[in-house]
């Protein structure tokens, strides 16, 4: 059974209604993300508001959560605050994108119908860093160095065609 934020709903319908769609996703389920470096954790939840602007179907997107990622820096666990709200104009085809008043993104609902999940994966790619670091000052710190290596180590050189001069005069 699939999970309401990951249902089509039908843009038209939502919107001439003034609609709104609560919703909470686990991060994890979104397949859209799952791309990123060592995937998302956390969960974020919010309202999604249907309406209508210039004859275009319009979701008002508010959500609020935390984003668990990993830092590529020390490989541990990063959180991000999400408190996001965005405004995108929903169209049926490419073509239709056209009509967007220009204070919105387009965002295409093939057959004039989308998710929450489809609208929540967008903002967030959007949002998430490309390449997720703990601040300056924060719990990260770069992975210990290598052990220098110790005098007798460094005496000692391996010479791999030392004899290659002996062997090769027989």
């Amino acid at each position: 059974m699939s999970s309401p934020w990951s249902r089509p709903l039908e843009v038209d319908r939502l919107a001439d209604g003034g609609a709104d769609v609560d919703f909470a996703v686990p991060l994890a389920e979104l397949t859209g993300l799952r791309s990123l470096p060592a995937g998302v954790g956390g969960q974020v939840s919010g309202r999604a508001h249907f309406a209508r602007q210039q004859g275009v179907a319009v979701a008002e997107l508010t959500m609020n959560g935390m984003a668990i990622l990993e830092c590529q820096r020390c490989m541990r666990p990063l959180e991000l605050a999400i408190d996001r709200r965005v405004r995108v104009g929903l169209v049926g085809s490419e073509a239709d994108a056209a009509r967007v008043p220009a204070d919105l993104e387009a965002m295409l609902a093939p057959g004039g119908r989308i998710g929450i999940g489809e609208l929540v994966t967008e903002e967030l790619l959007l949002t998430l860093p490309i390449v997720p670091l703990h601040e300056e000052g924060d719990e990260c710190a770069a992975p210990p160095a290598l052990p220098a290596a110790t005098s007798e180590q460094r005496g000692e050189r391996h010479k791999p065609f030392a004899r290659l001069g002996e062997l090769l005069k027989r």
